[in-house]
């Protein structure tokens, strides 16, 4: 496919390149040559491989576009490019997670188990921001301090897409400039609110990427965060402690449980689900609620409606959903799953579970108009979601005011979400390539596969042509959890980018250390198939991936 035509290269067309020295040298001398009204740099130094990087390369440490915000605030784009002695002729945008904020370094990590895989090591140029917002500076707010930024209009859209098309632009010349060379591919990846990044670069900035991986994709965020809220009061209810409402044993017991009923449905018990569709109309959480004849770990009649209620998803008092439903998936049992929705092993956040700290402040001051500002301390941020209210308080994520004239759902989810083209993406020739976890506790899978399914109809039915989807059962929040973890979809979309080897069936294996796959599965492979394939065994070795067919 023919790669993207960066500014540099649009602008030597035009003779109207910027004045920046060729081929710019490693070193601070180069500072002044970089300076405009829109970028400064503040560093540029030599890294040499070792224990963090395999790669020699240089970092440029940023800002770009710093203004003063509507709240009294600054704000800035801090960014940090690094570039390998050895490039490839390729650049990575890294899409990062959370709330941003932080400039998390720019190695880009390919989201598979092996995190020593980067694209820097690999030979690509990586850029990293934190999408206009600096996370510490509001530390009067404490655990709330993080979303605060959302008190400002514009720190809310750049945090939701013009962060990206207003770095990207200059981290490519910037590229260019420094090798005297043109970029040849342009690749973007990121995982959770990285892979919403992902997804609304596609919509708003088709021509910008060659290719996107995009993992375990939050597109939907402003409605995940009111399934929060939703979570948070269902496990009150039990015991009122959100905390304790499950033991890790009775979580494990759900876990065995799903197991028992769907393992077998791929043909082969192993302690791998890979018919997950199947598996939902198989499981009957009722069947594991205490009775006289129970022993074990069984569950409460308010634990099994807590969990179905969670399972189904938000509604309001006339029954509407407000997000999506879940899958029963065995990751449920998964540390991942409870340090996400039920606890944390951290103090200062009270032991309160993720969801009800940063998930708290994010839906009170970023994912609802106008914002209300939230205490910053776990009591008062479990508080605003136990009084969250589904009839007058979850509309507020589609609200505007003449302050904040787009709603949540404008600046955070892909223009066209709910009835997805990618018209112009695929137009652009542009390839897409999206992964999620079957037991994702904070983005659910099934709204993915409706998305996915939803594109798929809108292309007539030739979605696979630009957009291949992969579900990995098991697999909570990212790569890890009771599955196979070691993969890499970054290979297989770089083979369909530059040479037209469109992704089939990707082999994955367990990591090193990944404690919970171990107990799980053991040493094995399996294939990760495109949706709506399902990986079968069809006989033969069973720890092995040549022993299944994608069906």
């Amino acid at each position: 496919m023919k790669p993207k035509i960066t500014l540099l290269a649009s602008l030597l067309a035009a003779g109207t390149a910027p004045a920046f020295a060729a081929g710019l040298a490693c070193a601070n001398d180069s500072i002044a040559a970089l300076e405009s009204a829109d970028l400064s740099i503040s560093q540029i130094e030599t890294v040499g491989a070792g224990d963090d990087f395999a790669a020699d390369h240089c970092r440029i440490l940023g800002v770009a576009h710093a203004r003063t915000g509507a709240d009294g605030k600054d704000y800035q784009i801090s960014f940090e490019l690094r570039l390998p002695n050895d490039w490839n002729q390729r650049f990575v945008h890294q899409f990062n997670g959370g709330n941003d904020g932080s400039v998390v370094p720019a190695v880009g990590e390919l989201k598979g188990g092996d995190e020593s895989d980067t694209a820097l090591n690999r030979g690509y140029a990586v850029v990293s921001s934190d999408a206009g917002h600096a996370s510490d500076a509001n530390p009067e707010a404490g655990l709330a301090g993080g979303a605060r930024f959302g008190f400002d209009p514009e720190a809310r859209r750049d945090y939701g897409y013009t962060a990206v098309s207003k770095l990207h632009p200059l981290a490519t010349t910037l590229v260019e400039t420094y090798y005297d060379n043109r970029i040849e591919y342009t690749y973007g990846v990121g995982g959770s609110n990285g892979g919403r990044h992902a997804m609304v670069a596609a919509s708003r900035m088709p021509e910008a990427f060659d290719g996107l991986l995009v993992g375990y994709p939050g597109f939907n965020l402003p409605r995940a965060a009111v399934q929060h809220a939703w979570d948070i009061q269902a496990f009150k209810a039990i015991n009122g402690d959100v905390r304790t409402a499950f033991s890790r044993e009775q979580l494990k017991a759900v876990a065995d449980g799903i197991a028992q009923a769907c393992d077998s449905l791929d043909g082969l018990e192993d302690g791998y689900i890979a018919d997950t569709d199947a598996c939902q109309t198989t499981f009957n959480i009722q069947s594991l609620q205490c009775d006289a004849a129970m022993t074990g770990h069984c569950l409460s009649k308010a634990q099994v409606a807590a969990l179905t209620a969670i399972h189904n998803g938000p509604v309001n008092s006339q029954g509407v959903p407000l997000y999506s439903d879940w899958p029963w998936d065995i990751g449920i049992g998964s540390g991942d799953w409870r340090f996400w929705k039920l606890e944390t092993p951290i103090p200062p956040w009270n032991n309160q579970p993720l969801i009800g700290v940063m998930g708290s402040a994010s839906l009170a001051q970023l994912f609802t108009t106008p914002p209300t500002e939230v205490a910053g301390t776990p009591q008062a941020l479990e508080q605003y979601l136990l009084d969250f209210d589904f009839d007058s308080d979850a509309p507020k994520i589609y609200a505007t005011t003449d302050r904040y004239t787009e709603s949540a759902m404008d600046y955070m989810t892909p223009p066209d979400s709910e009835n997805p083209t990618l018209a112009d993406f695929n137009d652009q020739g542009g390839k897409m390539l999206i992964f999620h976890g079957v037991s994702d506790p904070v983005f659910s899978v099934n709204d993915t596969t409706n998305w996915y399914q939803k594109l798929d109809a809108n292309n007539n039915d030739q979605v696979e042509a630009f957009a291949r989807y992969y579900r990995v059962p098991g697999m909570p929040h990212g790569a890890g959890g009771p599955t196979v973890d070691d993969f890499d979809f970054f290979t297989a979309l770089v083979d369909w980018v530059e040479q037209a080897k469109a992704p089939e069936a990707v082999v994955a294996g367990v990591m090193p250390g990944n404690d919970d796959a171990m107990a799980q599965l053991g040493q094995v492979e399996r294939k990760l198939c495109p949706y709506p394939q399902v990986a079968r065994y069809s006989g033969g070795d069973e720890a092995s991936a040549d022993s299944f067919a994608c069906e």
